[in-house]
């Protein structure tokens, strides 16, 4: 069976914009949550987000690009850009028919949605930009990345909600080990926080207006993030023969529907994921060391998870880590799966477990080793990433050090 590496990895999010930067801000605990600063806030009920801060478009593309470039897409563009840096992966150096790019979103241009009803319905212009819909559409990104990296196989969008991004990697993944492609671009993208994204959320009661606290008794629910984060995966005999390093290894993906309810998530569903992500990988549930939980901070969401994870782990619970990072980067939606896959990185490259924060007394209900408040030096040779998305789409990823 053909064998799939990540070789480069590239990100701009809440914590930083790099994956240095976003490593570090991991490592530190540090928590990207503030107040928003977007028009209209005073009508939000809620009125905090994870935002990406002094970001300056016009130093990263052109006039003319960024007519064309909703906030989304450039966020997807930036981290591909730098994924394919870290890879030293350079024009003429791969194929460029057996390359392409899944990026997954769940909004995709919502910005650019937002002002153009704003321009029509409440300022009352009779016409919008002629770029409206290509910055609107879900495969902007994508297509993007596709036609700057000149990258001709496979290219599509992925929109499975929160669990998009994990779906993305996953049939990168599976179209490199199936031999349909030789390298793809994968990760997901978000850019939802504007008065109408964040109005509309506020409507399913789902949202924190204090901050994200998963797998804390005193959770009061989800916070909004944004950003992006994309990879560069690799055959690994590809990869090594132009000189590639490998980071690390996807193993196994698993996705599943609950066919239940619309919000809910089922705890069988998201343990009969975690089972078949680690069966596709050939390893046993005692071997995960790390796993980035779902982990919204919902109370739903928290207790369900952390029982599916007793069902899966059983009598090898006890040695578990499990940590959400979505307390200090927010909950990017479509785009989330994809910066906790940088947290499973940076403890598979570097040993370090990024906490979940917030935590000051822990929810009885969430017995597990969420690594509370700081982060944990440890030797990860396995880690398992969860999404468990609005819909019952459940999609994990089971990667390995590099070897």
């Amino acid at each position: 069976m053909r064998r799939v590496v990540i070789t480069g990895q590239g990100t701009v999010n809440p914590l930083g914009k790099s994956v240095q930067e976003t490593y570090d801000a991991m490592a530190k605990g540090q928590c990207a949550i503030t107040q928003l600063q977007i028009r209209d806030v005073e009508r939000l009920s809620v009125r905090v987000g994870a935002q990406v801060q002094d970001y300056q478009a016009e130093r990263h593309f052109s006039r003319q690009e960024l007519v064309r470039l909703d906030r989304f897409s450039q966020f997807a563009l930036l981290s591909a850009r730098q994924a394919a840096e870290q890879a030293g992966l350079e024009a003429g150096s791969f194929c460029k028919e057996s390359a392409g790019v899944v990026i997954g979103t769940a909004g995709g241009g919502l910005n650019t949605w937002d002002s153009s009803y704003r321009a029509v319905y409440q300022e009352r212009k009779n016409r919008v930009h002629p770029f409206v819909v290509p910055r609107l559409m879900n495969n902007a990104a994508a297509s993007t990345i596709s036609m700057q990296l000149q990258l001709q196989g496979p290219t599509f969008s992925v929109s499975t909600a929160c669990s998009s991004s994990n779906h993305a990697i996953g049939q990168a993944f599976h179209m490199i080990r199936g031999g349909a492609a030789e390298l793809m671009f994968a990760g997901g993208s978000e850019s939802m926080i504007c008065f109408g994204g964040i109005k509309a959320w506020e409507s399913l009661r789902v949202m924190s207006s204090t901050g994200c606290r998963p797998f804390s008794a005193d959770r009061d629910g989800m916070v909004q993030g944004e950003g992006a984060a994309v990879f560069l995966l690799e055959e690994y005999s590809h990869a090594t023969a132009r000189g590639a390093q490998p980071l690390c290894e996807i193993l196994g993906f698993c996705m599943t529907s609950d066919a239940g309810d619309i919000v809910l998530p089922s705890r069988e569903g998201a343990a009969r994921t975690m089972r078949g992500a680690l069966a596709d990988a050939g390893i046993d549930a005692a071997e995960i060391d790390y796993v980035n939980a779902h982990g919204t901070a919902t109370a739903a969401n928290d207790r369900i998870e952390c029982a599916a994870i007793h069902d899966v782990f059983d009598s090898c619970v006890e040695e578990l880590r499990v940590s959400s990072t979505k307390s200090m980067h927010g909950h990017l939606i479509g785009g989330t799966g994809a910066v906790e896959l940088l947290a499973c990185t940076l403890a598979l490259t570097q040993g370090v477990i990024a906490p979940t924060i917030g935590i000051k007394k822990q929810d009885p209900n969430c017995r597990l080793d969420v690594v509370p408040n700081k982060a944990v030096h440890s030797r990860v040779d396995f880690a398992m990433s969860n999404a468990f998305a609005f819909g019952g789409l459940n999609a994990v990823l089971v990667l390995g050090a590099s070897r």
